[in-house]
């Protein structure tokens, strides 16, 4: 089912208000060069067929996380974390400020592929299961540090700056109605506008 852009705004705004400002500070530098590589990465000759454009994932495990994060942000009536290009985000948080996580994300994608396997048996992976039948997957294991981990890596992604890779062509800031323009006009707040406070 489809969700209004009003509703979609809440949801995101929501979800970004739960990641910690502190973590976020604290990996500031971090974030950026792992942005970086997502976007050379996004837009390089080898993510063809011909060669592989990451850096810790498989084709199917960087499939399977790609999957994760188009349910968690999944695209509608408007784009989602596949438009937003979270995937290389992602893989290169595992080999820079979140390498310490790649055990989790190695044991955690081997229990998607097993819970994938108890609802289709013989799947090949998650990404090869039907939306339906991913999120029944996803309620499973909602509760683990994994998903938790894909969560909080595609909610950064999302909104990175364009420039440092994720939020593919400001998806994420549109559609929280977010101006990078700094062409801002007062009243800025609202205790500018109160009379008070006018020159």
């Amino acid at each position: 089912m489809s969700t209004s852009p009003k509703s979609r705004r809440e949801f995101l705004v929501g979800s970004a208000t739960g990641l910690s400002a502190t973590w976020i500070a604290a990996h500031y530098t971090k974030i950026l060069a792992a942005g970086a590589h997502a976007q050379e990465a996004a837009t390089s000759p080898a993510s063809s067929d011909a060669g592989s454009p990451f850096a810790f994932f498989t084709r199917a495990q960087a499939a399977d996380v790609e999957a994760m994060a188009s349910q968690i942000i999944p695209t509608d009536d408007t784009p989602g974390a596949r438009e937003a290009r979270v995937v290389y985000f992602i893989d290169r948080a595992l080999v820079t400020f979140f390498k310490d996580k790649q055990d989790d994300y190695k044991r955690g994608l081997e229990t998607l592929t097993a819970e994938a396997r108890k609802v289709v048996p013989g799947a090949a992976g998650f990404a090869a299961l039907r939306s339906p039948q991913q999120i029944q997957v996803l309620t499973a294991i909602e509760k683990t540090l994994f998903f938790n981990l894909v969560r909080t890596h595609t909610i950064t992604g999302f909104f990175a700056h364009p420039i440092h890779g994720g939020n593919h062509d400001k998806i994420g800031w549109k559609l929280v109605e977010y101006n990078d323009s700094l062409s801002h006009t007062p009243p800025f707040g609202y205790y500018d506008a109160l009379p008070q406070f006018r020159g």
